[in-house]
């Protein structure tokens, strides 16, 4: 069950801080920095939850509400909430899902992934795109996804990843650490938030670390894919 209160931590507030300011522009920047391959990641992770017809869905760590607003639509759910640490990325949120008639199936909620306030046993499926890597205990948020699914049901977790072969891995290094940060900040004006992701994905593990991972946290059957020679990976998860 949910402790009492929730775990601050410096991460945590600057994380929180840091979304916050650029929020206005995130969803701009996601898809120039990916090149729009990531929203071809996030249709491959929906469609993946596909034979289990989800009805009731939690995405963590929702953001700006892109993945949540495309599970509505590709998998036609009675209900999800998506539940995040920053009140401006959800802001966001709000109004795109409110232009896309979708505010009767989505709503928003702050939240602390790693302690959420749900019972055990809610949902059929936990979803989190591109945002596990900003958990300051990961162990602690992958174990709460699994405390709140329903016995049989599924986590979807797509992340950022380094491509484990050459040329792409050096290639990719460099545009992380010297292409985004410039791009990031002449767009969003913010100096840290470009260079943190590099960052947060240098520390994140890799597909094969993960997995053992996921069984630890009481996840059963556990697989991956990996999506454009590495650069974003897919965890399916079975609780």
């Amino acid at each position: 069950m949910r402790k009492d209160g929730h775990r601050g931590g410096a991460q945590r507030a600057q994380v929180e801080a840091m979304f916050n300011r650029i929020a206005p522009t995130y969803d701009r920047l996601n898809h120039l920095l990916s090149l729009g391959i990531d929203r071809r990641w996030r249709r491959k992770a929906v469609d993946a939850l596909k034979p289990y017809a989800p009805l009731t869905i939690l995405d963590i760590a929702t953001g700006t509400g892109d993945f949540a607003i495309l599970a509505a639509r590709r998998l036609d759910p009675d209900r999800i909430i998506g539940v995040d640490i920053s009140e401006g990325m959800m802001d966001v949120g709000r109004k795109k899902v409110k232009q896309e008639g979708l505010d009767n199936t989505i709503f928003f909620m702050k939240d602390d992934s790693t302690d959420l306030s749900f019972q055990d046993d809610t949902f059929d499926a936990v979803t989190v795109a591109y945002g596990a890597r900003n958990f300051e205990n990961l162990e602690a948020g992958l174990s709460e996804m699994c405390r709140v699914l329903k016995p049989g049901g599924h986590l979807m977790l797509v992340e950022l990843t380094t491509p484990p072969h050459f040329p792409m891995k050096q290639l990719f290094w460099i545009y992380a650490h010297v292409v985004m940060p410039v791009i990031g900040r002449l767009i969003s004006h913010d100096d840290s938030a470009y260079t943190y992701l590099p960052r947060s994905m240098a520390v994140f593990p890799q597909a094969e670390q993960l997995v053992p991972t996921l069984r630890h946290c009481g996840f059963s059957k556990v697989e991956f894919k990996r999506f454009t020679f590495g650069l974003s990976t897919m965890y399916l998860a079975t609780k």
